[in-house]
């Protein structure tokens, strides 16, 4: 295993909170409420770091007094109580608050209750004209408690699956609030997925109800999906309803329910009290290889763990609008959407991040009043590139923290956010999965932020970095384990009877500990460094290197749009390391060019992961929630066959993949 440089003794941190901003911090609050309460450790007078590496400590060694804590602190209606908190701590089949009853939505509704915020704004609707549109709570709690009536007139019942393809607009938040009050199952797909992708992902649950837009906006064009939802219906021959949500105006097709005739009644929301561990969604795996994992979170498992999150590490309560651009197809919009379990408004943005120019993130976040602003680390790379200029050209004072995932936010985009959105601003760079729909690392409000750097694990999060023994490690880098279970893990797979899959995705490795398959190193100050997928990883004579860390380097440089490095291991014993490039436009991949590439590798990294060649692509093969698509192309280059090696419908652009295929085939 490769050794991480070793971190400074104390270095310069890029932005630190200042003590009113520490005090006033949830988790602060929280920390001294537990340490009366729960017999956490008292925090570190005048210092944050220690008192955070305290609680944490804590929270870890102590589950059941932590997550105990949480539910009180953050008010958990359990209308049944619980036995006890985790009756089994195996993974994986963890077994959390057995004999508790709940139910997400209600929650979700709670603010609708109260008379001094039943007429705000529950949701700021903000399509591609970036003027916001309110939805109130009190209107947000009478269409879902419409919706659910109608629902159960339709048959559905507690455990059924609703499906839906439906952009990032207001009715998706409510038929998912409906479907999880009466205990039903969501599930969701953006419509810029095809048919066959979506088939993919819904076939495998059955749904039993269908929402569908008849097309969206995206780009300034329209894009009209009345055919794509007739395959989708002619697919899934379980689905008994139709409901048809218009976006572009057309008229339902025949056999639909219209949107509006489901949510105009009078009609409070009845909230069907479930298990803990009862299904709320099922969310899928970008599936490169084989049909998508579909992963199955819990109501409770979601709840607490998304009120820990969104409470303690984002400090987001009463009075925070709550902005992350996302879609329906990625779990950040089930994580946005738990926004309003700590009775926040929530941003909801339909459109794409780069119209009409590569600034439109940050004019939705003026015009909304964001205070806590989520986005991806190549949109902060992208606005970087394009000499965008946020704190100059719009008003982002509301804004008080940039926090950004997918990918892990390279060091040149921390120093661009605080050169040029704001250097008094909180960065949060965070990561976590699909997987538990929520965050193995990143944001903590009370401690300082180092340039490429996470801020520190998060509470209840038993994170290590092992070695390939299988023993963890400091300041080298090694294997993501979580090393104890988390409430919002999947309870199962879905269709996967004896847990074989889940098991193999997750605990094959290490048994009995979650290998999440990424590299990390775990500084001595107690910071995080992401390094990318360790399944394709980089590694030269011994000498690791996660994909990241050549990415970081080379779109550094301004020819360069976005790259791919593949390391395939030969059957002769040697080792090819290609790096594929997608120029910028009006560049050419000439010798000086590639000089400044290799030279780039060599003096920011290593000699070693210098490229073998440099190669031209006419773009970057991703999966639909935009990721590079590492592994799949090295089987390929390996010479499996293509339809063996990915899933099409999983590829944002399949015919990438070709040259890559007649690469393979050439080099064998």
């Amino acid at each position: 295993m490769t050794t991480a440089p070793p971190p400074a003794a104390q270095p310069e941190p890029l932005w630190s909170p200042g003590p009113d901003r520490v005090a006033r911090a949830q988790v602060t609050r929280f920390h001294s409420w537990a340490a009366g309460e729960h017999g956490a450790p008292a925090s570190v007078a005048g210092d944050p770091a220690a008192s955070y590496t305290a609680l944490h400590r804590w929270s870890v060694a102590e589950p059941e007094r932590f997550w105990q804590a949480v539910t009180e602190w953050c008010e958990v209606r359990f209308a049944t109580p619980y036995e006890r908190v985790l009756a089994d701590p195996a993974m994986p089949g963890a077994t959390w608050f057995p004999g508790a009853t709940l139910n997400y939505a209600e929650h979700a509704l709670r603010p609708a209750a109260d008379p001094a915020r039943a007429d705000g704004p529950a949701l700021l609707h903000v399509d591609e004209t970036h003027e916001p549109r309110p939805v109130s709570w009190t209107e947000l709690r009478a269409q879902v408690g419409s919706l659910a009536a109608e629902l159960r007139r339709l048959g559905v019942r507690p455990g059924d699956r609703v499906s839906a393809y439906v952009p990032n607009i207001p009715q998706a938040v409510v038929a998912l609030l409906a479907t999880a009050a009466i205990g039903a199952v969501w599930t969701s797909c953006a419509p810029d997925f095809g048919a066959r992708s979506v088939l993919d992902r819904f076939q495998q649950v059955e749904p039993v109800v269908l929402f569908a837009v008849d097309g969206y906006h995206y780009g300034g064009k329209r894009h009209e999906r009345a055919d794509t939802v007739a395959e989708l219906r002619a697919g899934l021959p379980t689905v008994r309803a139709v409901v048809h949500i218009p976006q572009l105006g057309t008229a339902a097709p025949e056999g639909a329910l219209e949107w509006s005739a489901l949510t105009s009644a009078d009609v409070e929301p009845v909230f069907e009290q479930v298990p803990f561990d009862h299904p709320l969604w099922v969310l899928y795996s970008s599936g490169t290889t084989g049909l998508p994992k579909a992963i199955v979170q819990s109501q409770g498992g979601i709840l607490v763990e998304h009120l820990k999150q969104l409470a303690l590490h984002c400090d987001l309560g009463p009075g925070d609008r709550f902005f992350w651009y996302t879609s329906t197809g990625w779990m950040m919009w089930n994580f946005l959407v738990s926004g309003l379990l700590v009775g926040s408004t929530v941003v909801l943005y339909d459109g794409s991040p780069g119209h009409p120019d590569t600034a439109a993130q940050w004019r939705v976040a003026e015009r909304t009043g964001a205070t806590f602003y989520g986005t991806s680390a190549a949109y902060v790379m992208a606005c970087r590139k394009a000499g965008v200029r946020p704190g100059r050209d719009f008003d982002l004072s509301r804004v008080r923290c940039v926090a950004t995932t997918g990918s892990p936010l390279p060091p040149d985009g921390f120093r661009w956010i605080h050169d040029e959105v704001a250097d008094d601003m909180w960065i949060a760079s965070v990561s976590g999965g699909t997987d538990v729909c929520s965050c193995f690392a990143g944001a903590v409000p009370t401690l300082p932020v180092h340039i490429g750097e996470l801020q520190a694990p998060c509470l209840g999060t038993d994170l290590q970095a092992w070695d390939a023994q299988g023993e963890p490690v400091v300041d080298e880098v090694g294997e993501l384990i979580v090393a104890a279970p988390l409430p919002s893990m999947p309870v199962r797979f879905w269709n996967d009877p004896d847990g074989s899959r889940y098991r193999d995705s997750y605990f094959e490795m290490f048994p009995g500990v979650w290998r999440h398959g990424d590299w990390i190193t775990l500084t001595s100050r107690g910071s995080v460094v992401i390094h990318g997928r360790s399944d394709s990883t980089l590694n030269r004579q011994g000498v690791r290197m996660g994909s990241a860390d050549i990415y970081e380097a080379v779109e550094r440089l301004p020819e360069i749009r976005e790259s791919l490095v593949i390391g395939v291991e030969r059957p002769d014993g040697g080792y090819w390391m290609p790096l594929f490039v997608h120029l910028a436009p009006g560049a050419t991949l000439d010798t000086a060019l590639l000089d400044r590439i290799k030279g780039t590798i060599r003096e920011q990294l290593s000699p070693r992961h210098v490229p073998d060649e440099v190669i031209e692509v006419a773009g970057i093969p991703h999966t639909l929630t935009g990721k590079r698509i590492e592994v799949p192309v090295k089987r390929i280059l390996q010479g499996t066959p293509l339809e063996k090696a990915v899933n099409p419908g999983s590829v944002d652009d399949i015919t990438l993949l070709h040259f890559y295929e007649k690469l393979g085939r050439d080099r064998a």
